[in-house]
């Protein structure tokens, strides 16, 4: 039997046995305290989160699956199962996935790139910063970090091959191994830092209104600038320490950048249209809270203008079929998600996790649900998944504990993003820096698990006191 069959046999299984768990639970007692109603959503949830975690599943045909089943055993009506679809957060998310592909077509991220190489990357640590720089710098139009990771990895792709460090004849390590791991560290900050870098951002500060608490553009940047600036400088330094490149001096560098920017040559029009978008976007999304705009309209307008600038034509519309998948599958365990918490289930769980932390300051309980958080993540292939899944059940607890609600959802947030690297699968993003062959999966086990240990402890010291001066908490 061929390895393609075996793999798939072993998926049917998989399968099988999601769909008996399912089963088990959805007949089992309803447990005391929660509705019928409730017990079965969860049921149909928790199974379409196991099936992505396991791989039995993708998210798009686990989510569609999850959702014909919901509305045929009438325990979601239809207008609250489909509620997700008219959400602005996910409009906003879908345009902005649209925006990243003129970002990549005007050929802007890639200028910006090889421009900060150009003046920093005389060495393999100048190098690094570089390359995060150029991710920050962008990461605002890029919603999705699977999406901003293949511009970052073609470029770090070419600057490994044209320094001489290839996969082929064993000279990974002389530089791009460093190079792809410092990267792959890079996106976990910038997805952190802009409200609009990762997809479950927006969804989360969506959800955190449920509870009562508003977190926007101005308030998540603010609170996430310090401790992600001082990781800026420190995680490119650790990594350098703990998995060394052996070329340290990039002299040719700079001038491998010059050369592509010469290729490219000057600023095309459309780099400059997507350049004034770009910064008048960000801007109103800052100022969303203060003046009173609508985050999803603005984004729509920067499309507008790229649509008349044929910046972003139709065919790139059609083109676009991860955009479409992404509205599908997210609107959709964003509803579930939402009427678990209406239907009173996160209340319940949360009640639950209180009587293993009661007692505690609640300075003692927000410590110990951010490090639970961050660890579960071991268990999830989805940073988004984890976040629909748990977010609600942990910021309830916190808030039952007495924990500050604009610090304890800002942190679980913060913590979706920069916990993305402590497995191989910890986020899709990572798949394509393994597959380049510069990086092993195990050797991510042992870095990124303590790229992720200092991401905690500068979040959860400098982090917190930050947040809360700031948030005059």
């Amino acid at each position: 039997m061929s390895k393609h069959k075996v793999e798939k046999s072993h998926q049917h299984y998989v399968q099988l046995f999601v769909v008996l768990f399912g089963l088990a639970l959805w007949f089992a007692p309803t447990p005391e305290g929660l509705q019928t109603q409730a017990w079965h959503l969860f049921t149909i949830f928790i199974s379409a989160i196991v099936m992505v975690i396991s791989g039995a599943l993708a998210i798009l045909p686990a989510s569609i699956f999850a959702l014909g089943v919901t509305v045929l055993t009438k325990t979601l009506e239809p207008h609250e199962a489909y509620s997700g679809f008219s959400q602005g957060f996910i409009l906003l998310i879908i345009v902005a996935f649209l925006i990243a592909r003129g970002v990549i077509k005007s050929g802007l991220g890639k200028r910006i790139a090889f421009l900060i190489i150009k003046k920093f990357g005389k060495s393999t640590l100048g190098l690094a910063y570089s390359v995060i720089a150029a991710d920050i710098l962008i990461s605002p139009a890029f919603p999705s970090n699977t999406a901003r990771s293949g511009v970052l990895f073609s470029l770090v792709n070419a600057l490994a091959a044209d320094s001489g460090s290839k996969v082929a004849d064993g000279t990974r390590k002389k530089l791009g191994a460093y190079l792809m791991m410092a990267s792959m560290a890079g996106l976990t900050l910038s997805s952190t830092l802009w409200l609009t870098a990762m997809a479950a951002n927006p969804a989360g500060a969506s959800m955190a209104e449920g509870f009562g608490v508003v977190i926007n553009y101005g308030t998540w940047v603010l609170g996430a600038c310090i401790p992600v600036l001082v990781l800026f400088f420190l995680i490119p330094y650790v990594i350098y320490k703990i998995y060394p490149p052996e070329v340290k001096e990039t002299p040719d560098a700079p001038l491998i950048a010059e050369a592509a920017l010469q290729k490219m040559g000057k600023v095309h029009k459309n780099e400059w249209i997507m350049g004034a978008v770009f910064i008048i976007m960000v801007v109103l999304w800052v100022m969303s809270g203060l003046w009173g705009l609508d985050k999803t309209a603005v984004a729509f307008l920067g499309l507008g203008i790229l649509m008349l600038t044929n910046i972003f034509t139709l065919e790139d519309m059609r083109e676009e079929g991860n955009a479409l998948a992404t509205l599908v599958w997210f609107a959709i365990l964003f509803s579930m998600s939402l009427y678990l918490n209406k239907l009173g289930f996160m209340s319940w769980l949360g009640e639950h996790i209180s009587t293993f932390v009661g007692g505690y300051s609640w300075g003692v309980v927000y410590a110990l649900l951010v490090v639970a958080y961050v660890l579960i993540h071991y268990f999830f292939v989805s940073q988004t998944a984890h976040m629909l899944a748990l977010f609600g059940v942990f910021l309830e607890v916190g808030l039952q504990a007495g924990v500050p609600g604009v610090l304890m959802a800002l942190m679980l947030l913060y913590a979706t993003n920069f916990n993305a690297m402590i497995t191989p699968q910890g986020s899709s993003a990572n798949v394509i820096y393994i597959g380049s062959g510069y990086i092993e999966a195990g050797e991510i086990y042992r870095v990124g698990g303590i790229v992720t240990l200092v991401n905690l402890v500068v979040f959860l010291t400098i982090g917190t006191g930050w947040i809360l001066l700031v948030t005059q908490v």
